[in-house]
């Protein structure tokens, strides 16, 4: 009973904050006059603009997703199989763009790419190109630390054996090592897909409505043109999408479950501490083994110019002013902008962003751990154990939907009692939590799913109730992972910002909101503050993320 209950309580919120609106919003698009109508599918699809969008969207997410994977690979490789001073400190350099807003993203590849940009030569400032690089410095963490996460435990005897009856090394790789990776790969190529197609604050920061996609077109239609029927038959077209993903990124992490338990785990690092065979005297190094000379350059280019790049074209670029350099945009972020381009100053904005988080931060967690709590259990009755499944696909619905669709779903179906939030301060909050409490769940669940079942099994045994095996066996566990998944659910609500454009009031804007519409105004002042802006809320989220990662345990979570 008590797992029911625990169970019951985020489904709820889910139901009527994620799956009612969504649905309101939808249904609105096919009910006409009270009657149900399906001629908005005809009527889209037969728009040549829809298949242009369709096609923008599914190329944009195939060429990121390729080119994380590809550079991703040989910097899982890097980081994670081998050794060399300073490797923590790269680890950490490249997850800061996952956890970067979008908005800031996309600020920094214009700043990087524009034509008193660094790479201004290049001539890719609002191209495609721009978009898809954007995308790849986004996800490139993604699949870093979700590959290299299980190159690190696989067991180095396989393909040592390989090398002993004579394959050379790129064969021992694309024989042994590749194969066992191949699950983890496609469970982070699955993710990253995921991302790429309903990106949305990069692709209207670099792209604008020249290369929309799905989730920008659903923005447009609604706030735009007020066509809710083309907005509803695209958010269905986006659920398919993002419902398949999710079933093979369900699929993948299965086979990736079964093949770490099927495996004896040998951490890298304590098999070097130990001396271990097969990692004692794994150097890095062209001296010492040749073979990872091309990893370790592909990867250093990748840190070198993805990474390091635009955020350092950033940062400079945000300490020159129009009468020269200094501290001048950061000193206007007190300011409400030229021509008081803003309602509150940015410091207002970055206040009611912190103020925000906590409050989704807190909702995130409680509803993201008791999800996970009901996630590790084992039942015995397959009824039970395929309804744990059917949650577990459930609760990753919102990483996917557009946030776009659930903003602006909550304005139309929460404004009536005894739902009449439109004016209450928790509205952002929910929205907020709703993105973030997937990736709580991510992060939570493989660290209970961890626990021997024998240590539950011995606590019941000798008398204890479920209250005591939670609180005895699980809690211990659990508190070490907690770090990592407030860190975040924090970061994200600091950083959401498609649901937040919609619902944000005038008064209250957020940071992400704040910057959007800096840009958007003319005037040199306005874009130094946008740049200041930027970097302040790259810092807080990097922050957030640097100090979570030192609460992490060993094993806390997918990403």
């Amino acid at each position: 009973m008590i797992w029911i209950l625990a169970a019951a309580v985020p489904l709820t919120f889910l139901g009527v904050f994620f799956a009612y609106p969504v649905a309101s919003l939808i249904g609105r698009g096919f009910v006409t006059d009270g009657i149900l109508d399906l001629g908005g599918f005809g009527e889209v699809f037969a728009r040549p603009r829809t298949w242009r969008i369709v096609r923008l969207t599914l190329t944009q997410a195939i060429l990121g997703t390729t080119g994380a994977v590809l550079l991703g690979i040989p910097g899982a490789y890097v980081l994670y199989r081998c050794t060399f001073p300073g490797q923590r400190l790269v680890r950490a350099v490249v997850t800061i763009p996952f956890v970067l807003p979008t908005v800031v993203v996309g600020v920094a590849f214009r700043t990087l790419l524009a034509d008193s940009g660094p790479l201004g030569f290049l001539g890719l400032d609002g191209t495609f190109t721009a978009i898809i690089l954007a995308l790849v410095f986004f996800n490139y963490a993604v699949v870093v630390r979700t590959v290299g996460g299980m190159w690190e435990r696989l067991d180095p005897r396989t393909e040592q054996a390989a090398r002993a009856l004579g394959a050379s090394p790129a064969r021992a790789f694309l024989t042994v090592t590749l194969p066992a990776l191949t699950p983890a790969i496609a469970s982070a190529a699955s993710v990253v897909f995921l991302f790429c197609a309903t990106a949305f604050g990069v692709v209207l920061v670099l792209g604008g409505i020249q290369f929309g996609t799905i989730e920008t077109e659903i923005w447009i239609q609604t706030t735009q043109f007020l066509d809710l029927r083309a907005a509803a038959v695209l958010s269905m077209m986006q659920l398919v999408v993002v419902a398949g993903s999710l079933a093979l990124f369900a699929r993948t992490r299965a086979r990736r479950e079964r093949a770490l338990r099927l495996q004896p785990a040998h951490p890298a690092s304590r098999a070097r501490n130990s001396g271990q065979p097969g990692f004692k005297g794994r150097k890095f190094g062209p001296w010492r083994a040749g073979a990872d000379l091309l990893p370790a350059a592909v990867t250093a280019a990748v840190v070198g110019v993805l990474v390091l790049l635009p955020l350092g074209t950033l940062l400079i670029r945000s300490l020159r002013t129009p009468s020269g350099w200094g501290l001048g945009n950061y000193v206007a972020l007190g300011t409400t902008g030229g021509d008081n381009a803003l309602t509150v100053t940015v410091w207002e904005a970055a206040a009611n962003s912190l103020r925000i988080a906590v409050d989704a931060t807190v909702l995130a967690v409680v509803m993201g751990v008791l999800v996970a709590l009901v996630l590790s259990r084992r039942p015995r009755h397959p009824a039970a154990r395929q309804a744990i499944g059917w949650m577990d696909s459930l609760v990753m619905l919102p990483l996917g939907v557009s946030a776009v669709t659930v903003g602006f779903g909550f304005l139309i179906t929460l404004d009536a009692p005894p739902l009449d939030l439109r004016s209450s301060p928790v509205l952002i909050p929910i929205a907020q939590a709703i993105v973030a409490m997937p990736l709580v769940v991510r992060t939570v669940l493989p660290v209970l799913r961890a626990i021997d079942p024998r240590l539950r099994e011995a606590a019941t045994v000798l008398g204890a109730s479920p209250a005591r095996v939670l609180a005895a066996v699980e809690l211990p566990f659990l508190i070490r992972s907690m770090g990592l998944a407030i860190g975040f659910a924090f970061a994200v609500s600091l950083g959401e910002f498609g649901a937040t454009a919609f619902l944000s009031r005038p008064d209250r804007p957020t940071l992400p909101v704040v910057i959007f519409r800096l840009i958007g105004q003319p005037g040199a002042e306005n874009y130094g503050m946008a740049l200041a802006a930027s970097v302040v809320l790259a810092l807080l989220t990097a922050g957030v993320m640097g100090l979570a990662e030192r609460l992490r345990g060993e094993r806390a979570g997918e990403f």
